[in-house]
């Protein structure tokens, strides 16, 4: 199986805030970046087509002409619970420095861990694998987070180094299966 991970576009929020599920607006350079995004997918041929269902990756998702993916909850970025749309200096919670020391396994209050995201993650490519075949051809607009979930998966690298290969707004990672 071929998939491939398309990352939404920047987003218009402070740096430094927690947007996870947060449905945030797309930057005033949306329109820039999606056409090269757009265009870095001509010639490629989907079989399926699958979306997070927040605004952000739905909204590339249209632009470059999927506006019929399905969407896959499983796909949306790491839930950051009570932290969403603050900024972590901001953060006023013990269990900030738990998160820092251990993200893997702490999840955020009332959020998720790391670990969390990648099982739901990996749940998906692994029933992707199963339900789709050898040579399918999958494409899915998503974030940061579960890509580099996909792509710890995929053994590129270790779980533990996903954040030191977070991949640019409005990239492609292709990976194979």
């Amino acid at each position: 199986m071929e998939l491939y991970l398309i990352r939404h576009t920047s987003v218009d929020v402070p740096p430094g805030t927690c947007y996870g599920w947060s449905d945030v607006p797309v930057s005033p350079h949306f329109e820039e970046e999606a056409a090269a995004c757009k265009q870095r997918l001509m010639g490629l041929s989907f079989d399926v087509v699958y979306t997070s269902p927040l605004t952000r990756a739905k909204q590339l998702a249209n632009y470059c002409g999927f506006s019929d993916a399905i969407d896959e909850p499983r796909m949306m970025e790491m839930y950051m619970g009570d932290w969403e749309m603050k900024r972590f200096d901001e953060i006023q919670d013990p269990q900030l420095r738990e998160y820092y020391e251990n993200y893997l396994d702490s999840p955020t209050r009332n959020g998720e861990s790391f670990r969390d995201l990648y099982k739901r993650v990996t749940d998906f490519i692994s029933e992707l694998r199963r339900n789709v075949s050898a040579e399918a051809c999958v494409a899915v607009f998503c974030h940061g987070g579960p890509i580099i979930c996909a792509m710890a998966y995929a053994g590129i690298f270790p779980v533990e180094e996903g954040y030191a290969n977070l991949p640019d707004y409005a990239s492609i990672t292709h990976l194979t299966f």
